[in-house]
């Protein structure tokens, strides 16, 4: 269970300047930890950290630069004696089939919800491996199992995001270390700023084809992997056999995908008139 004993441990969560990532700041400093909030947005941070009480420390960081990432860790325990939680939950989504999108958005994408991750995997383990150990929880996606029409480039930086954390724990056994865990919590579509602007898109349809989660249900399920960590959790369950079962039978999902997408687009024509609707009672 990683809960702190004191003022001594610190946490870090990237893109925590608003949305889920500041609400899953907030539970790490319930739970005792002091907490480095960042995020690109340097506004953003220091108004989350203001908001969440002097346990909260905000920092700019572009989670693409391995050196700025290592930068904020060493800031951290400059203000705790370790660093016992790492979470990455940094991310970005552009919708759209891959051709229709410019080299500069893909790259984007790949950038921050892969190769991020990964240079805040590989810093915390740093940290962690010097010290007493701990856990890292990087927070991918459904489109880290399965395939994702209309989010191609997006499902692509997840699935390197859980491939890589998966391998990365294995290595971490082999080497003889157990005191350090990595759990990657893979939602479905999250009723997050960024979908909010993703209603009248048709290419994000997918996300809404589910239950829309709430971000307190990602944030219980990261307490959920921090008290009994688990290698893959999947919010909610049944959505992730779905996907499983899509991506273990290719020809099955491909041959449903138009169905969901239809769920999808219905789903987000019902918020859309809900929201005209609300607009109007306002």
């Amino acid at each position: 269970m990683t809960t702190a004993t004191g003022p001594a441990s610190g946490a870090l969560v990237t893109g925590a300047g608003r949305g889920l990532g500041r609400q899953i700041a907030a539970l790490l400093i319930e739970r005792g930890h002091t907490v480095l909030v960042t995020d690109l947005d340097e506004a953003a941070a220091q108004a989350a950290a203001e908001e969440l009480g002097p346990n909260a420390i905000p920092r700019v960081l572009d989670v693409r630069d391995a050196a700025a990432v290592d930068a904020a860790r060493d800031a951290l325990l400059t203000h705790a004696d370790r660093l016992d939680v790492w979470v990455n939950n940094a991310g970005v989504l552009v919708s759209g089939p891959a051709w229709t999108q410019a080299p500069d958005t893909r790259r984007l994408m790949l950038e921050v919800n892969a190769l991020g991750t990964i240079n805040g995997t590989v810093s915390a383990i740093d940290a962690m491996r010097a010290g007493s150990g701990g856990h890292i929880v990087n927070i991918v996606s459904l489109a880290g199992i399965t395939a994702v029409p209309g989010e191609a480039v997006y499902a692509a930086s997840k699935h390197a995001a859980i491939g890589f954390s998966l391998s990365t724990l294995a290595d971490l056994r082999l080497a003889g270390v157990k005191d350090i865990d990595i759990s990657c919590v893979c939602p479905d579509g999250i009723w997050t700023p960024m979908l909010y602007d993703k209603l009248e898109d048709p290419a994000a349809a997918l996300s809404f084809s589910g239950k829309l989660l709430q971000p307190e249900e990602v944030v219980a399920a990261v307490g959920q992997v921090l008290d009994r960590p688990r290698p893959v959790r999947t919010v909610p369950g049944w959505r992730g056999i779905q996907a499983r079962l899509a991506d273990a039978i290719p020809r099955l999902g491909l041959s449903a995908a138009p169905v969901v997408v239809a769920q999808g687009r219905r789903a987000q024509r019902r918020l859309l008139a809900r929201a005209a609707r609300d607009r109007d009672v306002s």
